[in-house]
């Protein structure tokens, strides 16, 4: 264990969450050890501000739980305890020990672990986690870093690396390899070798793995900030199809599709950027936009009409996409309404099509629609009449309705300037 005194590094309590400090010193006061752990650590010594702080401690679930009326114990695989202030949550785990040691542990025959309140010393906590640059520990004791996986020399030389052997890692929780990507994208640092190269022979165990589980890490993944880098890397290490394998398909094969992503994914991260609202549905609209796009053209060539062609498109596609990755019909529905309006986007007749833009899934449909064009693909230049169209009163709209009539649809539809999509 490498203990680097408060002199030697820049950690200040000042930056820290005085909900945290309490629960430490709380912790030591009744002779338990109590370590800042994790994200906040490591984001203190980038020069950052954590919003979560984690503790690790050697008191038992069931200990902490006693010392703090306003906590609770939560999890199976591995249980921890959330001790609430305010809106803000602490939490604090036991520190983890060798599966071979006293506790409750099971596997299964793949090797993955199932249920894991096997508890040890800060040593072997250390070891236990997953990345060198998680696993840094602060005690606000002696105001000390304390390293037992050369996490401090990897944060300096920028670098994700796996703790122990990666094949074994990623069978004990195949989710792993998702979050050295993401933290990858998030900090942008590079895969160590050997890190990388395991995920390329274990990439199928993410096949075991719940679709509800699956669909968490999918919001950690995209909708943190950092969803192109994100994007790019599952690619790159083959991700990406073991959790929306038609999407990889027609990405892989279609450059628009690439390009219609990769616009999405940037939108998405100038969204958060700005601290503006960000849903799933419009990245999960995208990613499977090309699936679903073909299919309705396919029924659309078997004589269907063009609505329920995209009706039925939907439904297929998401179902589909639901054996691997389980999209909460919340967002689900969303999806299919942002699908099923660019038809009518793209031929707008009528008074019902002046009403367009009053309802509720307009601007997500338009921003969709200008991302399409943006990818290149054709719509006859419609967004940007869209773009004029909603600057226009209500009588005005109708005048304009009318005047496309004899254009017959798209025809006539020129001019204005196209507006940037705000997703």
């Amino acid at each position: 264990m490498k203990v680097i005194p408060r002199d030697q590094h820049c950690i200040s309590r000042k930056n820290i969450s005085p909900s945290a400090l309490k629960v430490m010193a709380r912790l030591r006061g009744q002779d338990f050890q109590a370590y800042l752990v994790g994200g906040a650590v490591r984001d203190l010594l980038l020069g950052g501000h954590p919003k979560d702080f984690d503790v690790a401690t050697d008191a038992t679930p069931e200990e902490v739980h006693g010392l703090f009326r306003n906590s609770r114990i939560i999890g199976r695989r591995f249980r921890i305890v959330h001790v609430r202030f305010g809106r803000e949550i602490i939490e604090v785990t036991t520190f983890r020990g060798h599966h071979d040691g006293e506790g409750e542990a099971r596997r299964a025959d793949s090797g993955v672990l199932l249920r894991d309140n096997v508890y040890g010393t800060l040593e072997e906590d250390a070891v236990r986690r997953d990345l060198t640059i998680n696993a840094l520990y602060y005690s606000s004791g002696d105001f000390a870093v304390h390293d037992q996986v050369g996490g401090l020399a990897d944060l300096q030389a920028r670098l994700i690396r796996i703790i122990g052997d990666p094949h074994e890692r990623y069978r004990e929780d195949p989710v792993r390899m998702l979050r050295v990507v993401r933290f990858a994208a998030k900090l942008g640092f590079r895969i160590e070798q050997h890190t990388a190269a395991a995920i390329k022979e274990a990439a199928g165990l993410l096949d075991s793995i719940p679709a509800a589980r699956l669909f968490d890490e999918i919001l950690k993944l995209f909708l943190a900030g950092h969803g192109a880098a994100t994007l790019k890397l599952l690619r790159r290490h083959h991700l990406l199809e073991h959790l929306f394998p038609e999407a990889e398909h027609h990405m892989a094969r279609d450059v628009r599709a690439a390009e219609l992503m990769a616009a999405a994914m940037a939108s998405t991260d100038r969204r958060v950027a700005e601290d503006r609202p960000v849903t799933p549905a419009f990245i999960l609209a995208a990613l499977l936009w090309p699936a679903a796009s073909l299919r309705a053209e396919q029924l659309r060539d078997r004589g269907e009409p063009p609505v329920p062609a995209m009706h039925s498109a939907a439904q297929q596609v998401i179902a589909e996409a639901c054996h691997r990755v389980a999209i909460p019909k919340r967002f689900s529905q969303p999806m299919r309404e942002i699908w099923e309006l660019q038809n009518r986007l793209e031929n707008p007749r009528g008074k019902r099509a002046a009403e367009l833009p009053e309802q509720r899934r307009f601007r997500a449909a338009y921003d969709f629609l200008l991302l399409r064009e943006a990818a290149d693909e054709d719509t006859g230049g419609v967004g940007e009449w869209w773009t004029r169209f909603q600057e226009l009163d209500a009588e005005a709209r109708l005048r304009e309705m009318e005047n496309l009539e004899p254009a017959g649809g798209k025809r006539g539809r020129r001019g204005g300037r196209r507006r940037r999509s705000r997703n």
